[in-house]
């Protein structure tokens, strides 16, 4: 067997990184992780990687930048795009930058061997048959100890929880993306617990500020309950209506069923991309605008301290400076199933 080939592994986020190397597992390779684009390029010039796997959104640098820097300064790295952002464009963009390849994730192992061997690459992988690699062991996470509470399982699961929003906001993006014409800018997505309270101000500062259009859905799923929450940010209606080839005149009403538009694709990809993954179904309730904070909420108003798990992602339609804040909210009664499901991704 001949000598290991030489790997990097770019993702900011741990479980991407461990997934993606237990799928390379069957073949003889040398594995450096690297966090962030800056980690990668370093270990490039240090010789650790003749190939390189490289994920798009992530901090300090992130898969364009890198691709630029292997691009103009003729780094010695064949680069293989793994990301959730699943827009034709980023496909377009990265392949324009010299990438290989564009895999979607969550990572599929025959994808994973098509692509390795469109390119010849196999041959380069010489498959670990002597002595056969171990699989990459699951993470033995803190959510297996029964003396942990739901808040503090999520806390410790916070990785595999914005590693889940990655994929399914790239789902969301390449729908809206499709639908308007243009390029969403995605952003590494924020995951955290928050008060009831706090929440509650943070929807009425934003529903009293006339720049903010605000959407509210309700969602459920076996053990799950939720509120999706969708600001759109610089909203005109001209703008909106150009963005959604609306042709005529743009009354109030024609401009909150533009709104209703965008909200419930951008919803419902996001929950279809989150079910997908962990093996379940959302139900949707209507979406409504908020013109005033409910008085009874599903998430808030309900005379108790609850904690509640919000994935936050906020869009950017590039070109134009209108933006969407797309805020996921799971009550803290959702956390148990939640935790247990998404623990079994490691």
């Amino acid at each position: 067997m001949g000598n290991a080939l030489p790997v990097i592994i770019c993702d900011d986020s741990g479980l991407a990184r461990k997934q993606m190397e237990r799928a390379l597992s069957p073949w003889n390779i040398d594995v450096t992780h690297a966090k962030h684009g800056l980690e990668a390029l370093e270990a490039i010039r240090a010789g650790k990687g003749e190939l390189l796997f490289l994920d798009l959104n992530m901090p300090i640098m992130d898969g364009y930048e890198v691709l630029e820097r292997i691009q103009t300064q003729d780094l010695p790295v064949l680069t293989i795009v793994v990301s959730g952002d699943i827009q034709p464009e980023a496909h377009a963009r990265v392949r324009k930058l010299g990438a290989l390849d564009f895999i979607q994730k969550p990572i599929d192992i025959q994808q994973l061997s098509r692509s390795l061997s469109d390119f010849g690459l196999l041959q380069e992988l010489a498959p670990a048959a002597a002595e056969p690699l171990p699989s990459v062991p699951r993470v033995s996470t803190p959510v297996a100890s029964s003396t942990l509470s739901p808040i503090e399982q999520a806390m410790a699961l916070n990785c595999h929880y914005q590693e889940l929003a990655n994929v399914a906001m790239g789902q969301a993006a390449a729908l809206l993306a499709q639908l308007i014409d243009a390029f969403i800018e995605l952003p590494i997505p924020s995951v955290k617990l928050v008060e009831a309270g706090e929440l509650e101000m943070a929807m009425q500062q934003s529903i009293s500020q006339s720049a903010f259009t605000t959407v509210c859905q309700g969602f459920i799923a076996p053990g799950i309950s939720g509120e999706a929450l969708l600001i759109l940010n610089g909203t005109r209606r001209d703008q909106l209506a150009q963005l959604l080839d609306h042709h005529g005149e743009v009354s109030e009403q024609v401009e909150r069923e533009l709104t209703m538009e965008i909200a419930t694709l951008l919803i419902g990809a996001f929950l279809n991309g989150l079910g997908q993954q962990l093996d379940m179904s959302f139900s949707q309730s209507s979406p409504k605008l908020l013109d005033a904070l409910p008085r009874r909420s599903s998430l808030t108003g309900r005379g108790q301290p609850d904690r509640i798990l919000s994935i936050e992602i906020c869009y950017r339609i590039e070109g134009l400076a209108l933006s969407c804040d797309l805020l996921m909210l799971f009550t803290e009664d959702s956390l148990p199933t939640l935790n247990q499901l998404t623990s079994h991704l490691s």
